[in-house]
Order: C-alpha cells, then sequence, then structure tokens
C-alpha cells in the first residue's frame, strides 16, 4: 500500500493517482487525510538511464542521477542504491521485470534514454512505474535542448515524476537569487548572484562595490528587483536577468526607497519610502514611474508581500509599539492585524497557494521561521536558531529557504530550506556565504 508520505498542514487532499495500491482500486481516487508530516519517505529506483548513442553514456548517468538526488532532497522520498537491483534497464522500449522492482521494495521506477546528435542536440525521455500495480503512471514524457542545459531536463523530468506522485507541481526547475557574501564579517562584502535550485550553475549579477539587499523575482522570472547603497542611500534598481542591464526606479530627492516587492501581474511595485523621518508603503507602476502612496502612519510600515491574487498586502509594522504583521487592501486602507503572539514579527511573505504567510519571529532572544494562515491563526514555528529570517517560498509553496547566521565575530550567513511541517532542514550550497534568497517561478 502506498505509504501517507505527503507532508502538509492538517487538511486533506485527494489525489487522481496513486502509487502501490492494489490493481482494483486503482480507478477511484485515493483520499488521504493530512495530519502529520513524513511517516516514511516513499522508496523508489531509477537506474541509469540507457545512452542512445556512443557518446552519451555519462550523461546518461549523470542525469538520472539528478533526477534521483532531486527527489531524495525533498524528503518525500527514499532511493534505492543501484547495489541493490536485480533488473537492469538496458533498453528503454524492453518490458518492466515488475517482481524484481517488487522484490527490493521500489514503489516506483523511473526509467529513461538519452540521445546526444551531432550539434550538440540532447534528447531526454522518461517513463515512471507503479511497481506494485504494475502499469504505467501516465504517459513518456521527451525534452530536446542543447548539451549544456542538461541540467533543466533533468530537473524538468524530476518535476513530472514529482508532480505525477504527489498531485503537485514542482519546483527543481527553478533559479534562486541571493546576495553572496564574501570577507570577514567586519568588512563583509555583497554581491547579487543567481543560481539553480540546488546552488549550480552560479551567476554574479553586480560587482560588490557597495551593498545590496533584498532582491525579489518578477513573475515570470526575467527581472529582479533590488535594493542598492551605491549612492549612500538606498535605492531601488530594475535589473534585466537575460542583459544584466539595470535602471533605478524613479524617486523624490530626499527620499529612501528599500523592500521592493513585484505584483503578481508584474506592472507594479510596492516598497517603502523614507521621507521626513517617516517610512510608509507606496506602490509604483513600473513602466510610467507613477506612484500612490498607500499608508500614512507616523510608524514604520515595511517588507510588503502581495496575495497571489493582488488584491491585498500583508506587511510589519510597529504602529503598535512592537513589530507586527498586517493586512490591508491592495490600494491601501485600514490595515488589520493579524499576529498576536509573542515576541516580534517581520519579513512576511505571502504563499504562492494562498493559505499561508511565512516571516520572521524573534522571541526570548531566538529567531525563528514561522508560518501563519492569512487570518492570523495556526502559528507554527519550523526553525529555532540564533538568527534565521527573510523567508522566501518555493514555486509550489511546499519549500520555505532563507537565511541563517551563526554568531561570533567568525558568524557567516547561509542558505537553508525547511518543509512547511518544519522537517526535511536542509543547507542549500553556494559559494562562499549567502543571505536574502527569493526563489523564482519554473522557468519555461
Amino acid at each position: 500500500m502506498i505509504r501517507r508520505f505527503l507532508t502538509c498542514l492538517a487538511a486533506t487532499m485527494t489525489l487522481g493517482m496513486t502509487l502501490g495500491l492494489p490493481a482494483q482500486t486503482q480507478a477511484a481516487p485515493l483520499r488521504i487525510e493530512i495530519t502529520e508530516g513524513v511517516i516514511e519517505p516513499l522508496p523508489f529506483a531509477a537506474p541509469d538511464f540507457v545512452a542512445e548513442g556512443g557518446n552519451a553514456g555519462q550523461l546518461a548517468r549523470d542525469i538520472a542521477q539528478l533526477v534521483a538526488d532531486d527527489l531524495s532532497g525533498t524528503g518525500l522520498f527514499r532511493e534505492i542504491p543501484d547495489s541493490a537491483f536485480i533488473s537492469r534497464v538496458t533498453s528503454f522500449s524492453s518490458p518492466v521485470q515488475f517482481a524484481d522492482w517488487k522484490a527490493i521494495n521500489a514503489q516506483a521506477l523511473v526509467t529513461g534514454a538519452v540521445s546526444l546528435q551531432s550539434g550538440g542536440r540532447l534528447t531526454v525521455k522518461f517513463r515512471l512505474y507503479d511497481v506494485f500495480a504494475g502499469t504505467e503512471l501516465g504517459s513518456g514524457l521527451q525534452f530536446t535542448g542543447t548539451q549544456d542545459g542538461w541540467r533543466r531536463m533533468a530537473h524538468k523530468v524530476a518535476d513530472a515524476v514529482y508532480s505525477r506522485i504527489t498531485g503537485e507541481s514542482g519546483y527543481f526547475d527553478s533559479r534562486v537569487v541571493y546576495v553572496s557574501e564574501t570577507g570577514p564579517k567586519n568588512d563583509r562584502k555583497k554581491r547579487l548572484a543567481i543560481m539553480d535550485y540546488d546552488g549550480a550553475n552560479v551567476q554574479f549579477l553586480t560587482d560588490s562595490r557597495s551593498i545590496v539587499l533584498a532582491p525579489r523575482f518578477s513573475p515570470t522570472g526575467d527581472r529582479i528587483l533590488y535594493t542598492s547603497y551605491e549612492t549612500g542611500f538606498p535605492r531601488i534598481y530594475v535589473l534585466d536577468v537575460a542583459s544584466v542591464r539595470r535602471r533605478v526606479l524613479e524617486e523624490q530627492n530626499g527620499t529612501m526607497s528599500f523592500a521592493p516587492r513585484f505584483s503578481p501581474d508584474g506592472q507594479t511595485v510596492v516598497y517603502s519610502l523614507t521621507q521626513g523621518g517617516n517610512t510608509d508603503l507606496y506602490k509604483m507602476d513600473i513602466n510610467s514611474g507613477r506612484s500612490q502612496r498607500l499608508t500614512s502612519a507616523p510608524s514604520i510600515e515595511t517588507a510588503p508581500s502581495y496575495s497571489p491574487d493582488g488584491s491585498r498586502i500583508v506587511f510589519e509594522s510597529d504602529r503598535s509599539g512592537t513589530q507586527q504583521l498586517y493586512i490591508m487592501d491592495a490600494n491601501g486602507g485600514e490595515p488589520r492585524r493579524i499576529s498576536f503572539g509573542q515576541g516580534q514579527y517581520g519579513n512576511p511573505v505571502w504563499s504562492p497557494r494562498g493559505d499561508l504567510i511565512a516571516f520572521t519571529k524573534q522571541n526570548k532572544g531566538r529567531f525563528h521561521i514561522s508560518v501563519m494562515r492569512t487570518d492570523g491563526s495556526e502559528e507554527r514555528p519550523l526553525t529555532s536558531s540564533f538568527l534565521d529570517e527573510g523567508p522566501t517560498w518555493s514555486p509550489n509553496g511546499r519549500v520555505i529557504m532563507f537565511t541563517r547566521e551563526t554568531q561570533g565575530a567568525n558568524g557567516k550567513s547561509s542558505l537553508y530550506s525547511v518543509d512547511i511541517t518544519g522537517r526535511n532542514l536542509r543547507r542549500v550550497r553556494t559559494q562562499g556565504g549567502g543571505s536574502d534568497p527569493a526563489w523564482s517561478p519554473l522557468q519555461e
């Protein structure tokens, strides 16, 4: 029988595809009542993909391994090592010997083939099998691209496998922009960098001559907002990812702007602006430069984030005397406080699913990455350390990435990720230190 391995908040979910159920029950969807985290990761096998051509052998092995690494990294799946295999897959079209895979308790089987044509044209195809039912899950898929793009094709295969088994969209074919940090704590050099979600293919977008903060992707992943101190005061820039060209957002003389974030349609930027010692939220049409003030209070309003439908904004404010979270209409209006626990709340960001808000919480000398419902209920800490801050959501709302800093004169900032249940805490590989991550949408 399928393990109840999906991790989520207390809820119910109906899946149209099941894995490891008796054949007679396959027609009916499995209704899983999800009330806790991982019981046992689902065991799967991903033998080396078949090389259909003499030059594709290493790529076939690398792609199969990256697919397995993506799935295992979620904490929902457990790879069965090839040393346990009874069968070997030597042809993509050969029938699967399900009894051999059942014998090693593989509940899912991923097979694939890779061909490399002249000119570096690469084709990757795969199939996914429900071993205990003895059937294929969905139809086989094929991806074609350049040899240099083999990692993206592997991530796409993993996304498809993940989606067919869990019923959720994947998040492997995505990128993360972050602040790369080098040097000692008292002379830290910072520059913007972009990488694959797993830390590969790092590209630097700015130099380290000035402080950069809070990069944020556009909804299509082609632009990045960030704050720079290169003029001596914080100002917001928009950077084109492909060309690395940038421009500064218009602002009034004598003001400071920071903490920007795109609206879901990518046409508007909401941000904080300080003028005359007062900090309020504004929004700006990114094409015309026209701005509108959204709050007017003697307090500090910052860190705004849109709801997925663009109708509301969550932000942090100290109008009650301490940092708390508030929600208001996207066009302004009276904010409603949603945080009422002990401690200080900041850096809120709305889940792409729309059901949760992640945030940083400081309480009793510890920092936490936490989540709550959009009405402030069901608050839950996911992490706890000397300094955890700045959450960002994976494209499917399953995983949160954040900054963790160690204490002391030699303290260092690193990127970590955690599942929304608080399980599967993992350090994200980066070149040197890293902070302020922002996850992109899935790539096209």
